[in-house]
């Protein structure tokens, strides 16, 4: 606590004095463009990584960055993104879950939480869609490989849940809204984006995020998808993209993007949700 009291008294005569006009102007009111959801990891600044300005991003952070589906909670997430969406105009939402992430470790061996921690328990329920996935597609991996696909599906799981909500519906359908899944790495302070278009986790594209169409949840496949998964056989336009990734750089710190895994998310995400 002494350091924190001491800097409150260091953000005063610092900070503050240096940035007056600016919560001159914060008192009369919040203009963010971004609602920014993460998770509750006291190693995760949404500000601090984005290098954003006090008042630019409206941030919801909870334990595994969750949003429940439309209806399904009465938690204070569904009232947030609302407010964010209606009342403040946010143009864009960032997902941003984060390697070794506690709230996927909690996922993974979720009914062992349900003694020693019932209301962390009840809370994962609601991460259920990232569960089956993982438990239906993904039994052959276990320890960081599968924490680490873990924390890319549930990443795009929340944006599946944020698109039941009416009012993002609305503003998707008329392009006036945005959805990003990010990935942040702790260890190598590294940002990763969901690429709707190479269907990839990549380096975030300042031009490409202005202008941005909402995120497709799936990712890309590798050339032997129908030899890895039985019975799936691709579509034209799946061939195409499959192409264009095949002709970009992949990027070597993504683990959980090897041939059967990225087969596995795509047949996971599209398949058995």
């Amino acid at each position: 606590m002494k350091k924190l009291l001491k800097g409150l008294r260091q953000f005063k005569s610092n900070y503050f004095s240096t940035h007056q006009e600016l919560f001159e102007q914060l008192s009369h009111g919040q203009k963010p463009r971004v609602l920014f959801i993460t998770c509750s990891d006291s190693r995760i600044d949404p500000n601090l990584i984005t290098n954003a300005e006090v008042g630019e991003l409206f941030v919801i952070r909870n334990a595994g960055n969750i949003i429940p589906p439309f209806g399904a909670a009465n938690g204070g997430e569904g009232a947030a993104v609302e407010y964010a969406v209606q009342a403040l105009g946010v143009e864009h939402i960032i997902v941003c879950g984060h390697s070794h992430c506690g709230g996927m470790k909690g996922l993974l061996k979720r009914s062992s939480l349900e003694e020693e921690m019932p209301l962390v328990y009840e809370w994962l329920r609601h991460a259920e869609a990232t569960r089956q996935l993982l438990k239906e597609n993904y039994s052959h991996l276990d320890g960081e490989t599968l924490l680490e696909v873990a924390v890319a599906e549930n990443v795009l799981t929340q944006i599946e849940n944020l698109r039941t909500y009416p009012v993002i519906h609305s503003k998707l359908y008329r392009n006036k809204l945005h959805l990003h899944a990010w990935i942040y790495h702790i260890e190598t302070g590294e940002v990763l984006e969901y690429d709707s278009i190479r269907h990839d986790f990549v380096p975030p594209d300042e031009n490409a995020m202005l202008e941005a169409s909402p995120v497709q949840c799936f990712l890309s496949l590798p050339e032997d998808v129908e030899e890895l998964v039985p019975g799936y056989r691709r579509s034209p336009s799946q061939e195409q993209s499959t192409e264009s990734v095949a002709r970009s750089d992949r990027d070597p710190n993504m683990p959980w993007l090897s041939a059967e895994q990225v087969a596995r998310i795509h047949h996971g995400s599209n398949g058995s949700r």
